[in-house]
């Protein structure tokens, strides 16, 4: 067995899925590492979750840090804070 094929299994054992994982993750980065684009995010992702069985979250992290990034979800975040 290897670590590809024993990574996602636990993952799920401890209650993340890869969906919720990447988008907390891309979320996270979005906060301190704003204007990240193209290949910058997909670098990212990639030191982030090195493992190959994460490979196929990439589009979904990339489009939820670009949702997480966007003037409107920085406005709404601020107007929380305060």
């Amino acid at each position: 067995m290897t670590h590809d094929d024993i990574y996602p299994r636990i993952c799920s054992e401890t209650g993340l899925t890869c969906e919720g994982c990447t988008a907390e993750t891309a979320r996270q980065v979005a906060a301190v590492c704003k204007g990240l684009r193209g290949k910058a995010i997909g670098q990212l992702f990639v030191q982030i979750h090195p493992h190959a069985a994460c490979a196929r979250m990439h589009t979904h992290f990339a489009a939820q840090y670009r949702e997480a990034a966007s003037p409107r979800q920085l406005t709404l975040a601020m107007a929380a804070v305060a």
